[in-house]
């Protein structure tokens, strides 16, 4: 902008005198008129626009600090596929359409047991169900996978730790996963399991002591990593074969004996973006590169995109699993925004998405500032992602002692609908109604006029291919 205003400040400066030595001095003066009013707009544009960008860059990218890189990863070279060249939806039994169904809309909801009760006993589980069929939403995203250990019966997970299910009382003589699938269904809601933990466990669990091998390091050696400041983490390799096959073998155990619509990944399905140089790894990296160490700087761009790309290739080989065992379980990714997904996560979904590897796709938008909220819908990612697959957005309704007002939940679905989202997705249950400022009666109201009256979820190959042409 400053270089634009320069260079209109040196065309009307050589105008201006040619202008005067031709017309006289009164013709000069009301040139000198117009030049300044032009010249006062003009400024007016950049205070805006510096405004603008100064509102989005002190905005906090989420409720918890993050730190994305100061040199981002460079784009794939891989160009943008055209319309006629973009993968086709995989399962047999989704039709390709050219346009999505206005009337569909996804409204989903995650259910975990972190700060949450409501997968601990049947009754609750239940009753959860119940609330959301009552206030019309149609999908459940129910966590199978968390703090080490299945939350279903796993003969693998039993195989590998010894452990057959979370070993919480909440969870005896139950399979909790196959009671969301009868609830579900019976209500008409799809059910699409999630594997929230996804390569990260906790530092004690019983996986990680029992295989130190699997696990990723820091450049210092350390396997340790602080979720929340609070939270000893550890976390599995990707680029390992024996990780590798149990978690594929997790997958494919659950989509081969569960009548589900799909499974859910997250960012958690890569790993932080300051690990990667234990011994496997480092291995690997020299066998590719001439035995030349990988980068010290954890953030190096070809550093990021070496890990990122072999991420890449395991998802290709887990949805070849997942297809083959059940071809009409959808993927599901819930990442955030691509940037941050990819920076710090080593998770590169636009390349996953490009590549055919996501059937439907929920970008974790958890913005309190408005502004911030619609650049991150924006970006030009999403908008390719929604000229190809179904994009839903997901809204944080509340997290354990940070609660979010009704109305920045309204004004959050009216923006993912007025720009054509294919729907959204609350994180979590419990902050829906019960860690919220408001009482439960009021927040059910909220929802109830959001969603008033009952739809089906978007079809899985719909693409709004008429949207930002």
């Amino acid at each position: 902008m400053k270089h634009q205003i320069r260079k209109l400040y040196e065309s009307f400066a050589d105008n201006l005198v040619e202008f005067s030595r031709q017309h006289g001095a009164r013709s000069w003066l009301v040139f000198l008129f117009v030049f300044a009013l032009i010249v006062a707009m003009s400024s007016s544009g950049l205070s805006t626009e510096m405004t603008l960008v100064h509102e989005i860059s002190s905005t906090p990218e989420a409720f918890t600090e993050i730190n994305v890189s100061s040199a981002p990863v460079s784009p794939q070279s891989e160009p943008e596929l055209s319309q006629d060249r973009l993968p086709k939806p995989t399962s047999p039994y989704l039709k390709t359409v050219q346009q999505c169904d206005r009337n569909q809309e996804t409204r989903g909801v995650w259910l975990t047991n972190v700060d949450s009760d409501v997968l601990f006993a049947k009754k609750n589980t239940r009753q959860a169900i119940a609330n959301l069929a009552r206030l019309n939403f149609n999908t459940l995203y129910p966590a199978v996978w968390n703090w080490g250990h299945t939350l279903y019966p796993s003969p693998v997970a039993e195989a590998v730790t010894g452990i057959k299910i979370d070993p919480h009382p909440g969870f005896k003589n139950r399979d909790v996963l196959q009671e969301i699938v009868e609830e579900g269904h019976a209500a008409q809601m799809s059910v699409i399991p999630w594997f929230e933990f996804g390569f990260m466990a906790p530092a004690d669990s019983t996986l990680a002591t029992l295989h130190p091998e699997w696990l990723v390091k820091k450049s210092n050696g350390s396997t340790i990593w602080w979720e929340g400041k609070t939270h000893k983490r550890v976390w599995l390799n990707p680029l390992h074969p024996e990780v590798q096959k149990f978690i594929t073998d997790l997958v494919v155990e659950l989509v081969a004996n569960y009548d589900v619509d799909g499974i859910q990944v997250d960012d958690h399905f890569g790993y932080p973006a300051e690990f990667g140089y234990d011994d496997y790894t480092v291995a690997l990296y020299q066998q590719e590169h001439q035995g030349k160490q990988p980068p010290s700087d954890a953030k190096d761009p070809d550093w990021i995109r070496w890990r990122a790309d072999k991420i890449t290739a395991y998802m290709k080989t887990l949805f070849t699993a997942i297809k083959a065992s059940n071809p009409d379980a959808i993927v599901s990714v819930s990442p955030n925004p691509q940037k941050f997904s990819l920076n710090s996560f080593l998770l590169d979904w636009n390349t996953w998405r490009k590549k055919g590897l996501i059937e439907e796709l929920i970008v974790q938008v958890y913005r309190p500032n408005q502004t911030s909220f619609i650049h991150e819908l924006s970006q030009p990612e999403m908008i390719a992602a929604q000229k190809h697959i179904p994009v839903s957005i997901g809204i944080l309704s509340g997290l354990k002692g940070r609660p979010v007002l009704s109305g920045q939940l309204k004004r959050q679905v009216q923006i993912a609908r007025d720009r054509k989202f294919a729907g959204v997705s609350f994180f979590f249950y419990e902050s829906l109604w019960n860690l919220a400022r408001e009482s439960p009666e009021s927040r059910k109201e909220t929802l109830s006029g959001l969603f008033k009256q009952p739809v089906g979820r978007q079809q899985q190959s719909c693409r709004f291919i008429s949207h930002h042409q």
